[in-house]
């Protein structure tokens, strides 16, 4: 059976939910002393404001903890991974079309995947190569292995923004977790020490997610905070295995 992996070290971690803003405060929430309540969205202060009032939560929680995790360093490769992206957004743009039979331009262009990729890399003047990616429950994995292989093609760090919000109402039925808002990102570098390795392969047994269980990337983010030594997921056809070791 076909098995493979990638390895990489993180330079820096930043991680951003109402209720759970600061370092503390996520490793509480890691050992299941803390919970993320609320609905109110981050400042996103290192942004200019003409561009940062264009965002909505979801986009000002990814916008947060990429400028927490990036700092003053610039073009940086960057991969934005969402599973759902603006879906509440897009919700709200077909519904005035079916009302008034048009749509903001800006309403429509903040609606797309790569729409907060495009504010952050627009507010730094950052030409560094930028990905919008997402791939059902796997999206954080297959974000890692974008990343990666962009190490492997030489560069010195990637930044891997992770983010997503629960689903509007209209598609509620199609929740498969327990959806929360949240944000959180790696800056990743070539694997040196404290290593954090995924690996993969095929599977016909998807474990069948359910309305009590963190979505994937609040899974991936309780595994690293942590410290554990291994996490198994399986999804999307394959049976994901996260590891870490010094």
């Amino acid at each position: 059976m076909l098995n493979t992996g990638v390895s990489f070290s993180i330079g820096s971690f930043a991680a951003w939910a109402p209720g759970a803003e600061t370092r503390d405060s996520w490793l509480a929430w890691a050992h299941g002393e803390h919970s993320i309540c609320g609905i109110q969205a981050p400042a996103v202060r290192a942004m200019p404001p003409m561009l940062r009032r264009r965002a909505g939560l979801l986009a000002k929680m990814a916008l947060e903890v990429a400028y927490q995790c990036s700092g003053d360093l610039i073009d940086v490769p960057a991969v934005f991974c969402s599973r759902h992206g603006e879906a509440a957004r897009s919700v709200d743009l077909l519904l005035d079309l079916s009302k008034f039979g048009a749509l903001s331009p800006t309403s429509f262009s903040l609606s797309v995947h790569n729409a907060t990729a495009g504010l952050f890399s627009i507010a730094r003047g950052d030409h560094a190569n930028t990905i919008a990616l997402a791939a059902g429950q796997s999206t954080v994995e297959y974000g890692v292995i974008e990343a990666c292989g962009l190490l492997a093609d030489g560069e010195p760090q990637v930044l891997l923004v992770v983010y997503d919000c629960p689903l509007p109402t209209v598609y509620q039925a199609f929740q498969d977790c327990h959806e929360q808002p949240f944000a959180w990102s790696w800056l990743m570098r070539p694997a040196s020490s404290d290593v954090v390795s995924l690996s993969w392969s095929p599977s016909h047994h998807n474990r069948s997610m359910h309305s009590g269980r963190f979505p994937g990337g609040l899974e991936i983010l309780r595994f690293f905070l942590r410290k554990d030594i291994r996490l198994e997921r399986s999804c999307d056809r394959h049976r994901w295995i996260w590891s870490r070791h010094a």
